[in-house]
């Protein structure tokens, strides 16, 4: 037996490798540039992110109430304590008349509204400012942030007016049926607050001087509006007349306080103040929707 070795060899066929095909087509440019000009509100948008919408709200309570001794009473505090000022000033010491129903609860039904708006109107106003991190990072309608801090205001506003139900039967006042009209003319009041809101949201971010504007309008609007004394009459005439006529919450907080406490509602007024308040929420969103791309430098 020979040791020697036999090597076979073999030949593998070579396939030709296919090349990749070249095309002589330019790939198509995709460019993404923000909208400019006027937008109108995008409702289907904010649809969409309507639970974004909530949960800024819901934030936005729990903030205020965080680590305070007596969390959501201060709702009801904060009308409760200016009833009892203006009741001692107005109506004790300046004889101020409240018609056939008690002052105190004449007061608290009018303020009630007034407070809701008040904290609409600040918290709307800086709550862009306040949401920097938040608009810098990601993409939303930035509509949604001003909207979710006057939403949060609703969560007072419906502890303060069950309060002022529980109320009524002690000055012997109680409600009629027209106290089914107070959801829709607080609609309207929360349109305005919505447009205001929004609107100085906008401004704050360009113009800062808005920080300390906005303080100055809720006080001297709380004494413009009547809120602690009677709405003036149709017929009275002259420049102070005409000024509570250009304010659409002089005859929607009256009209709010007759509803719940039984009265006369001026429902020209009212449905001048409805129109005041569709203006003033889409200027107010017209104008949002015009700067919102440059909050993210500006801010």
């Amino acid at each position: 037996m020979s040791g020697e070795l036999t090597v076979v060899e073999s030949k593998e066929e070579t396939l030709p490798r296919a090349e990749p095909a070249v095309s002589d087509a330019v790939p198509a440019e995709t460019v993404i540039e923000p909208p400019c000009g006027w937008q109108f509100l995008n409702v289907r948008e904010l649809w969409r992110f309507r639970e974004l919408i909530f949960f800024l709200a819901w934030r936005d309570v729990k903030v205020r109430y965080k680590q305070t001794l007596l969390g959501a009473a201060w709702a009801v505090l904060q009308p409760a304590l200016m009833m009892v000022v203006f009741t001692i000033f107005f109506s004790r010491m300046a004889g101020l008349s409240s018609g056939d129903v008690p002052y105190p609860l004449f007061a608290f039904a009018g303020l009630l509204p007034w407070t809701f708006f008040a904290t609409a109107l600040t918290n709307g106003g800086n709550s862009v400012i306040g949401s920097e991190r938040l608009i810098t990072k990601i993409y939303f309608p930035r509509l949604a942030i001003p909207f979710a801090s006057v939403g949060a205001a609703t969560v007072d506003f419906a502890i303060a007016f069950a309060i002022l139900l529980l109320l009524m039967p002690f000055w012997d006042v109680w409600p009629t049926a027209k106290l089914l009209l107070a959801p829709v003319i607080f609609f309207l009041i929360l349109l305005v607050a919505l447009g205001m809101g929004t609107l100085l949201a906008a401004l704050n971010v360009n113009y800062r001087d808005f920080r300390y504007v906005i303080p100055f309008l809720v006080q001297l609007g709380m004494f413009a509006t009547p809120t602690v004394y009677m709405q003036p009459r149709g017929d009275e005439t002259g420049l102070r007349a005409l000024l509570m006529m250009a304010n659409p919450m002089t005859s929607l907080i009256s009209a709010f306080r007759s509803a719940v406490l039984g009265g006369h509602i001026s429902w020209d007024s009212v449905g001048i103040s409805a129109v005041m308040a569709a203006l003033l929420f889409l200027a107010g969103c017209l104008y949002f929707r015009r700067v919102e791309d440059s909050f993210a430098d500006n801010i």
